[in-house]
């Protein structure tokens, strides 16, 4: 119920109307009556009423100077004033303070709680109006940051212009004046999933001092920072970052950042970022890049490389493994010293490689042209040089066992040993050379580089590489660790896969993957 005092000095008036009026039936509560306006605004300030039915003319504070002096005070009270007079500067008076009810004298208990009534609807209306208001008000502060977060991303990301943020930047909170941010952008290698990708993004939210933005861009993760001016500082945070997400999951991760800058260029500065991130082609995966370590040539100063592919072909026909990985190193060399356009650099190496397979037979050929998706989709030059090497090494000593089909006894018997105990795990130079042959290892190590062309443990490598190969391609349910096991790596399915990435540029995995995409 709502409190109601009645202000008149003539007591029969106050009398009167408490007694005539119902009023819990507009439910309303008379909490009191006061003689004047000194003793009503006594009675206001201990019980704060909701409405005051005042008469106008009273001794000591008139009820004009009563609705001034609490309206200063309790601006939420509301009045109905009573008056014998008619006159008009009465009612201007008293509407300059929000007093709608001015009621002649005399008037009856009706119109009276007419007046009350309304009065009660009306705070009713305004109660609600300001519930939904907070309400609404609540749940808009709990979507902003989020929406703020998105206007962000996608300014950076190029989907708004500096005039769209100017036009958020007051409902958003956005200080286009904040002097210098950096963009931060997280990239993981390998296989991964988006439990990886979100939990990244949690371990930096947590160690990072303050970002403005922490979200998702495809494959990356991107945090808008506020610049440090300390660079070492945000160096060791991110590393930590690394170092926390590693210890958890295994998984590396590289990382570029931008230069510092305003924030109305951050898409200029996720560009940046982008362009360091790319770079891990030449700089290796696990990294922390910066523009710094950027040495792209310059379209106009960029140079012609030149290789002579007829050179590298007769060294691979020859069938000698240890000059053609020689001129392998030689021709990857030259092309990471010149740090050339990545897609200029790709395709000197699809050039060679065609140049190289188109030695094989139809069929292999065919094969090995099946695999170039693989190497247009390997992203740093290292695993593009194993995946390179491995093909080669495969062409190469195809040519040195078609040029030598002819081992002496000795190693004919070494090379049947081998492929009958491949799957062993205890398969090794000493093991043959002891166990089976009852000769001298290194004697035997010698005899093998010599007619083979190769060392021992790179032939059983490359063997083993081949047989994981093939069962991969041909069982497409068949386990990593079966594969380790079948192969002679026993119960170290995790360096098995690191020797297959090695030799092929892919870890088991992702080799299946793209096996089974490119079927």
């Amino acid at each position: 119920m709502y409190k109601v005092l009645l202000v008149d000095d003539e007591r029969i008036i106050t009398e009167g109307m408490s007694k005539v009026i119902n009023w819990e039936s507009i439910g309303t509560n008379l909490i009191g009556t006061a003689r004047n306006g000194i003793e009503a605004y006594n009675i206001i300030e201990e019980n704060k009423p909701d409405i005051v039915i005042s008469d106008i003319k009273m001794p000591g504070m008139n009820g004009l100077e009563l609705v001034a002096k609490v309206h200063s005070v309790f601006p939420e009270i509301r009045f109905i004033l009573l008056s014998g007079f008619s006159e008009f500067d009465f009612a201007k008076q008293a509407m300059q303070y929000g007093v709608k009810h001015y009621l002649l004298k005399p008037c009856n208990e009706n119109t009276i709680m007419d007046a009350v009534s309304e009065i009660c609807e009306d705070i009713n209306q305004n109660q609600k109006r300001e519930q939904f208001i907070r309400k609404m008000k609540g749940t808009l502060e709990s979507v902003l940051p989020y929406a703020k977060e998105q206007l962000l991303k996608e300014f950076i990301t190029n989907h708004y212009e500096n005039k769209d943020l100017e036009y958020y930047q007051n409902l958003f909170n956005i200080d286009l004046n904040t002097p210098k941010v950096r963009l931060v952008l997280f990239q993981l290698e390998g296989k991964f999933e988006f439990e990886h990708m979100f939990a990244i993004k949690k371990i930096a939210e947590q160690i990072f001092d303050s970002y403005m933005v922490s979200c998702s861009v495809g494959e990356t993760i991107l945090f808008l920072i506020e610049d440090y001016c300390n660079y070492p500082k945000l160096y060791a945070q991110i590393e930590k970052i690394k170092k926390t997400f590693y210890q958890y999951y295994q998984i590396d991760s590289t990382v570029a950042i931008s230069e510092s800058g305003k924030i109305s260029n951050a898409n200029k500065l996720y560009n940046e970022a982008l362009d360091c991130l790319t770079y891990r082609f030449y700089l290796g995966e696990g990294g922390v890049i910066t523009k710094k370590d950027i040495t792209y040539q310059n379209p106009s100063d960029e140079l012609e490389f030149y290789y002579d592919d007829q050179t590298f072909c007769r060294l691979v026909k020859s069938g000698s493994w240890t000059n053609v990985n020689k001129e392998i190193n030689t021709f990857f060399n030259q092309l990471i010293d010149l740090r050339l356009d990545i897609n200029t650099t790709k395709s000197y190496v699809i050039q060679l490689f065609n140049a190289m397979i188109r030695l094989c037979e139809a069929k292999e050929m065919n094969m090995y042209l099946t695999k170039l998706t693989f190497l247009l989709e390997i992203d740093t030059i290292q695993n593009l040089k194993s995946f390179f090497e491995s093909v080669a090494q495969e062409i190469t000593l195809s040519f040195f066992e078609h040029n030598n089909n002819k081992h002496s006894t000795i190693i004919k018997k070494v090379i049947e040993t081998i492929d009958q105990y491949i799957g062993n795990q205890n398969l090794s130079l000493h093991w043959v050379a002891n166990e089976m042959l009852y000769m001298n290892a290194d004697y035997l190590g010698k005899l093998f580089k010599k007619e083979t062309g190769e060392k021992f443990s790179n032939y059983i490598t490359r063997l083993r590489i081949e047989l994981a190969i093939n069962l991969i391609e041909k069982e497409n349910d068949v386990k990593v660790f079966e594969i380790a096991e079948k192969i002679g790596y026993g119960e170290n399915p995790q360096y098995f896969s690191q020797v297959f990435k090695k030799h092929t540029g892919f870890t088991p995995s992702e080799y299946k993957r793209e096996s089974l995409q490119g079927s």
